[in-house]
């Protein structure tokens, strides 16, 4: 890995001892890389968790890097942080490894398995609902990630998360997330890394003696298809890496989705409008099962998903590493070099969006289309061979929450529209209260 000297080439904001930039991003992610372009240019370089890295930030950065062409990028190097806890993970792997178990696991995700998993979560989704109070507040974010747990463990796991089991697998991914991102890389006792290993020694064992019953049974759900998944040859994957890309999977499935619906409940009680113009969709769907044709027909709902991840994409940061030399806007970089890039800042970039830190659903109607400026503009669900495997389902999901909870409910904030924590995933501060009367 390039050592400071390596780097010397290129633009930096001075670096504290020790600790370099790493309080200051994670305080305010967005405000000081903004500070950084302005001050350095869009290529500069900042030291996070004891890491060197360089900034590649816009969209053309986004482009060149995410599809890239010579194969020189890897998101297995980017990601090295996350390998104690996901191990063999698809985010941490490249090219043709990566190429091989993206075909298999996608499996998981073709059009007729996601009818099943529709099917499935609505009436899981429309059940749990009902426990939700109408008539006193009660934290958002909390209940959303309690309600995207539950209906995970139906979908995903196949199996009711009630109770101890729920809570304990709530707790090792929670703890997982927390260690990823610890500036203590070992396990020492009682650290966020002791914690998280743990977390995922949990995970692992609780569903690996699932598996030789899922083998030979089946099942709808995604880890029984993951269990029964197999290559062109017909091979399938060993105990470890089903439990490799599973611990992965259900983290990213967990905390992204709770994110966005927050950040969709927070603006549709902020922007009564927007609200009233999904109440009249939905309505317009009338009684009918919410299937695909009906959740095809909420082209509302869907620019307001879409804005929710300009604003608050999930994935705020793409980490890669460079295997090979290269030259970038009159850089050389050299081969080992940790990269990072920027589609969250990117999407409030003032040059690619109208009034970008508005919230605006329409700039993705047709006629304005300001996503399609630049063809990595818009970029919440990262691009190229590591785009978003779950893109489409996470789409379905978030129509379906919309229609089933406002075929019944009202958005009302209490305390108004919330702040946000940006790292490592994004989240409100102090939680999001919200009142959802009857309608």
């Amino acid at each position: 890995m390039p050592t400071r000297a390596a780097l010397s080439h290129i633009p930096g904001p001075p670096t504290p001892p020790l600790i370099g930039h790493t309080l200051k991003i994670a305080k305010d992610s967005y405000g000081t890389q903004q500070e950084y372009i302005k001050r350095y240019g869009s290529v500069y370089k900042t030291k996070m968790l004891g890491v060197w890295r360089v900034n590649l930030c816009g969209p053309d950065a986004l482009e060149h890097v995410l599809l890239d062409k010579e194969k020189i990028f890897s998101s297995a190097g980017g990601w090295d942080a996350l390998r104690r806890i996901y191990p063999g993970g698809l985010i941490l792997q490249d090219f043709d490894k990566h190429r091989q178990d993206r075909r298999i696991l996608t499996a998981a995700f073709r059009a007729s398995a996601i009818r099943d998993y529709r099917v499935r979560m609505g009436a899981i989704m429309l059940d749990l609902l009902q426990h939700w109070p109408k008539d006193a507040p009660f934290d958002f974010y909390e209940a959303i990630k309690d309600l995207t747990l539950r209906m995970g463990g139906a979908v995903f796991m196949g199996l009711p998360l009630d109770g101890d089991l729920a809570k304990q697998i709530n707790r090792a991914i929670t703890d997982e997330i927390r260690a990823s991102v610890t500036p203590i890389r070992a396990p020492i006792p009682f650290t966020p890394m002791w914690h998280g290993v743990r977390g995922r020694d949990f995970l692992r064992e609780t569903f690996r003696k699932l598996i030789p019953e899922r083998r030979k049974n089946g099942g709808d759900d995604f880890f029984s298809q993951m269990c029964m998944a197999t290559d062109e040859d017909g091979k399938g994957w060993s105990e470890d890496e089903i439990l490799n890309h599973f611990n992965l999977l259900i983290m990213a499935a967990h905390d992204t989705t709770a994110t966005s619906l927050t950040v969709i409940m927070a603006a549709l009680g902020t922007h009564g409008e927007w609200q009233q113009r999904l109440i009249d969709e939905v309505d317009a769907l009338g009684d009918a099962e919410l299937n695909e044709d009906a959740l095809g027909q909420m082209k509302e709902t869907d620019k307001v998903f879409r804005e929710a991840l300009r604003l608050v994409p999930p994935v705020p940061f793409i980490p890669r590493m460079t295997t090979q030399d290269f030259h970038w806007q009159g850089y050389d970089i050299p081969a080992g070099t940790s990269l990072a890039l920027n589609p969250g800042v990117t999407m409030l970039s003032p040059e690619l969006f109208t009034n970008p830190t508005q919230f605006d659903p329409d700039r993705f109607a047709p006629d304005r289309a300001e996503d399609r400026i630049h063809r990595f503009a818009w970029t919440p669900f990262g691009g190229g061979a590591h785009k978003c495997i779950g893109m489409h389902f996470a789409t379905m999901q978030v129509k379906l929450f919309i229609a089933t909870l406002l075929r019944q409910r009202k958005i009302e904030l209490p305390g108004g529209p919330p702040e946000w924590h940006r790292m490592p995933i994004p989240k409100p501060k102090g939680g999001l209260p919200i009142l959802l009367p009857a309608r």
